[in-house]
């Protein structure tokens, strides 16, 4: 027997009062089919092993990932800078721009990447299946163009609703990061100021330029 799915939206929504729901992103984000509102992790899962494509679920609504080379490579070196740490003070587990994320039922989101501490593992051992239902206690956004803010500021609050502890955005175009210990609490740097881990990763400094020297040169 196939299941009827019923869409969470109002039947008299526009594409345009979806967009806008969204958080204003370009309507080539959002996957028709399943038909928004009634998409699940089983979609998440089976249109990224079908297309290679990376869909976070947002209400029931399939969302492209978007992720430059630039915003990858400054990803990848990040989780290095950390990585590099946790070697002496081994505190938790770091994962890339493809660790799907359940932060509530139904919404999964993908950091650019994220860092969680052993504690929330059941006896340390990190999980097999695809989706963990494991918010991030760290959450990166590397910012790419097809960002727009009032989605990251959804995402913010959705972080922090679930447990995170800490939200690193970096702006690779303004060469700035903004640094949330809460969804009203920002600090913004630019390349002379630090990305601190502070209580969660106790002494783990940055310098945002350090990140990209090293992204662009390779030291």
């Amino acid at each position: 027997m196939s299941t009827v799915f019923v869409s969470s939206f109002p039947v008299d929504w526009t594409a345009a009062d979806m967009q806008e729901h969204l958080g204003g992103i370009a309507l080539d984000r959002i996957r028709m089919i399943p038909p928004p509102g009634t998409a699940t992790e089983e979609d998440v899962l089976a249109v990224h092993a079908r297309t290679g494509r990376l869909y976070e679920l947002v209400d029931g609504t399939l969302v492209e990932k978007v992720m430059g080379y630039w915003e990858s490579r400054l990803a990848v070196v990040l989780g290095y800078f950390i990585e590099s740490y946790l070697d002496t003070r081994p505190l938790g587990s770091v994962a890339g721009a493809d660790g799907m994320l359940r932060l509530f039922p139904g919404m999964v989101r993908i950091p650019d990447l994220s860092f969680i501490l052993w504690q929330r593992f059941p006896d340390r051992k990190l999980p097999r299946q695809p989706i963990p239902p494991i918010p991030p206690d760290l959450a990166v956004g590397v910012l790419s163009e097809g960002n727009t803010e009032r989605e990251m500021q959804r995402k913010l609050s959705e972080y922090f609703q679930s447990g995170t502890r800490l939200v690193w955005y970096i702006d690779s175009q303004q060469r700035t990061a903004r640094i949330y210990t809460t969804p009203s609490q920002c600090v913004t740097i630019d390349e002379n100021g630090f990305l601190s881990g502070g209580d969660l990763l106790p002494g783990f400094e940055l310098r945002l330029g350090d990140l990209f020297n090293r992204a662009e040169s390779g030291r």
